[in-house]
């Protein structure tokens, strides 16, 4: 999911770059899986019937806000994002992040983060390959697969950056389950979710606890061009704000906050990323609907 991916890019120690690049050259290859986990048998799960349209979008970043003598003076990038999949087959995701941040002291930092990952349809095996480079220095990898025991319980079998099996905490989602869950509470008229999420971050050890906080729907028409497609004409959609917080660390307060506008069929516009000390604002710039198989699920 988009936001995960935005999180991701800052919770590894990165910061922002522009690129003039075609947004397609963005895009990094995913499959399925490369290897065969054994995943117990599962029941259809309620969040399943919620329909994800398969879309391509870019988002443009600008720095919104920064305060104190720490904080970035300009700011700019690019999100590309990639979105395929269905309640039958699955989804994956490309993400690519180049930023340019200009700190208030010293030279200009360039980084480049990008991602493919496979959640499986039920939301019970997560493939995840991420790579993040910062100016000229090597590139780290993080390279796994995590999945939900008989139990309950998460288990991850990393093969980056170094060769590890783990097991994690029971009552966690992937990205686009926790996305299913956000929309099933918009849809239901709730204003409150909280679950835990797991999305490959930092070394692939890392889980989040999340806050969400869902807002009325909107009734005033979206701001920028690109979003306005017939395909989004009449579709609901809902300010949301997630806040993640380091596991068992609620009371230090939420190492990140993101913001946007959700559609019900699962695209987002309007993105603020928060890190306390200063904020960046995404203007989608361009969205792509894609074509998919039919689902009947």
């Amino acid at each position: 999911m988009l936001r995960s991916h935005a999180r991701l890019l800052f919770a590894a120690g990165i910061v922002l770059t522009l690129s003039t690049s075609d947004s397609s050259q963005f895009l990094v290859s995913a499959s399925k899986a490369a290897t065969t986990v054994p995943t117990p048998q599962t029941n259809p799960h309620p969040n399943k019937t919620l329909s994800l349209v398969s879309h391509r979008a870019v988002y443009e970043l600008t720095l919104a806000k920064s305060v104190g003598t720490k904080s970035p003076t300009a700011a700019h990038g690019r999100i590309a994002f990639d979105f395929t999949g269905s309640a039958c087959d699955g989804y994956v995701q490309n993400f690519r992040q180049l930023t340019e941040l200009q700190p208030a002291e010293g030279p200009t930092r360039v980084s480049d983060m990008h991602s493919a990952t496979f959640e499986d349809a039920d939301g019970r095996s997560f493939d995840f390959k991420v790579q993040t480079s910062i100016d000229s220095a090597t590139a780290e990898a993080v390279d796994g697969k995590a999945w939900k025991s008989g139990s309950g319980r998460l288990l991850v079998n990393l093969s980056k950056p170094k060769r590890s099996k783990v097991e994690l905490d029971a009552g966690v989602v992937f990205p686009t389950e926790h996305l299913k869950r956000i929309l099933a509470a918009a849809i239901a008229g709730e204003n409150l979710l909280e679950v835990k999420v797991y999305d490959g971050s930092e070394t692939g050890t890392k889980i989040y606890e999340t806050t969400t906080y869902i807002g009325r729907p909107i009734a005033d028409p979206a701001v920028e061009k690109a979003a306005h497609i017939p395909e989004l004409d009449n579709i609901r959609r809902w300010p949301v704000s997630i806040s993640y917080f380091d596991g068992g660390k609620k009371d230090d307060g939420p190492s990140y906050i993101l913001s946007f506008d959700l559609y019900e069929n699962g695209i987002s516009r309007a993105l603020k990323l928060d890190y306390g000390d200063f904020v960046l604002a995404g203007e989608m710039s361009s969205l792509e609907l894609l074509s998919e198989p039919a689902c009947t699920k």
